[in-house]
Formats: C-alpha cells, sequence, structure tokens
C-alpha cells in the first residue's frame, strides 16, 4: 500500500519516558528491508510502532535474513542546539539478490519498538550483489536520529 518516511510517533513518545539507549554498546538497532513497491499489502510511516508489523511487508530473498541488520550505535552528541546519532558502517546485504523499497529502524532490545520508516523513493534491486542502505552525514543537518 504505502511507505512514508517518517519518525515514528511512538518512538517520540519512548524518548520522553527513558525507552532507548543510543550509546555505543547499550541497545541493539537493526534494520530491516521492506518487499518491493508493488507487494506492500500495509501503510508504513509516522503510525508504525513495532517490527512485528511488517509480517509479509519484508524482504524475503538470497543474502537476505528475517530482522534484517544488525546496525553498530555511534554514542549521541551535539552540535548546536540539535543532539544526533547514526550508525556505523552502512547497513550491506552482501551477495543479495534483493528488491527493496524501504526500511524501518527497529529496537530488538526493547521488545523491537519501532524508530523509523525510511522510504527510498521506489524499488531498489541488487542481483548476486551487494545492497547497501547508506546513512547520513553524522552532523545536526543530516544524520538519520536528530533533535533539533
Amino acid at each position: 500500500m504505502a511507505i512514508s518516511q517518517a519518525m515514528c510517533t511512538s518512538f517520540k513518545v519512548e524518548l520522553l519516558t527513558g525507552t532507548h539507549n543510543f550509546t555505543n554498546g547499550a541497545d541493539v538497532f537493526k534494520l530491516a528491508l521492506f518487499r518491493n513497491t508493488a507487494a506492500i499489502v500495509g501503510t508504513f510511516g509516522a503510525a508504525t510502532t513495532n517490527y512485528s508489523q511488517m509480517g509479509a511487508d519484508e524482504v524475503v530473498g538470497t543474502g537476505y535474513t528475517a530482522g534484517g541488520f544488525t546496525l553498530t550505535n555511534v554514542t549521541p552528541t551535539s552540535t548546536g542546539t540539535t543532539a544526533f546519532t547514526d550508525f556505523n558502517p552502512n547497513a550491506s546485504f552482501t551477495d543479495a539478490t534483493i528488491t527493496s523499497s524501504g526500511a524501518l529502524i527497529y529496537n530488538s532490545t526493547e521488545g523491537n519498538k519501532a524508530v523509523a520508516v525510511l522510504d527510498f523513493g521506489g524499488d531498489k534491486v541488487s542481483t548476486a550483489g551487494d545492497f547497501t542502505v547508506i546513512f547520513p552525514a553524522a552532523d545536526a543537518t543530516n544524520a538519520i536520529v536528530r533533535i533539533a
């Protein structure tokens, strides 16, 4: 049905209750891929609350394992009045034959709670090659998770 890029509303509330810890070595965050646009049956965006909502909308293919890629946290920091964090390195699925139109970042330590939905702007394809999700620069303007 649809993927809309958004920071999940439930994640914003959970930040205020101290649910997520982005410090390197603390909570484990993962990136799971959505299937190609034509195969999506759910609607994902700000209202997404948990990885379990992906269900059959998660990618199936060679080089991809259900649950996705385990991200490495970069300890949060700030510049000016903006706090931000990132993941290092980029998420890469090697020797993969998959088609994906987006991704879900979620916290597997805290019951698979959703953090953000990423919309790739269309189908991205790899055929027996690397499928890499490149995170933006880790700074106050571009970081994948930032609070201004």
